[in-house]
């Protein structure tokens, strides 16, 4: 049996694949984003940068060796970015960032990107790779500004790349979206099955999957 394994600590995306039948081992990728993206060259674009961090995540965890898997895995690595006014923005971290992001995005559309790489490993060599990105246009509403703040304290937007989430609070601020709203929560599982396919893994083999 192929087993997946998802290089990151991400709920969310964990969430999506288990409701799509998938229920992954997760294995947490210790790749520096701002050092993999420093590296990369000074006019690289948006969808070169979300999927080069993918391929980062991915290939790190390959690297860390996945013998107690069995002998054919597939890991999957993702990287989300807000894409507003010609600029990549991340996760914030603090209140205040989280709060000068909003004050940007509020009102307005933005594209979220996400960029993803299946690596095929077996017995431990990586064998066959794919990586792409998906685009999916976000359009927010305008939130009160105790709407704002009661949705910064809670901590939510802080952590998740774009200082949003559909899937959680801030869905209340998301009037509503152009494209895979899997992407948008961070693994889109279109996009997903396409390059499992491209390293010749059908996803209905991996339905059922226990991951453990």
């Amino acid at each position: 049996m192929t087993r997946f394994v998802l290089a990151s600590a991400s709920p969310a995306r964990r969430s999506v694949l288990r409701s799509a039948g998938i229920d992954p081992v997760v294995r947490i990728s210790d790749v520096d984003e701002d050092a993999v993206a420093a590296a990369l060259p000074p006019d690289s674009t948006p969808q070169v940068i979300v999927t080069e961090l993918a391929k980062a995540k991915a290939e790190s965890i390959a690297a860390a060796g996945l013998g107690e898997l069995g002998a054919d895995c597939v890991v999957v690595g993702c990287d989300s970015m807000l894409l507003i006014d010609g600029e990549l923005q991340g996760k914030p971290h603090t209140p205040e960032l989280a709060r000068a992001r909003w004050s940007r995005m509020a009102g307005r559309a933005a594209d979220l990107i996400t960029g993803h790489c299946v690596l095929r490993v077996r017995d431990g060599h990586i064998v066959d790779s794919a990586s792409d990105c998906s685009r999916t246009t976000v359009h927010f509403a305008k939130p009160e500004p105790d709407e704002l703040d009661a949705y910064i304290a809670s901590g939510e937007p802080l952590q998740v790349a774009g200082a949003f989430t559909l899937d959680g609070r801030g869905g209340w601020f998301v009037e509503r979206i152009e494209g895979d709203p899997s992407s948008v929560i961070g693994i889109g599982l279109p996009l997903l099955r396409r390059l499992l396919g491209d390293v010749g893994v059908d996803i209905a083999r991996l339905w059922g999957d226990p991951g453990r």
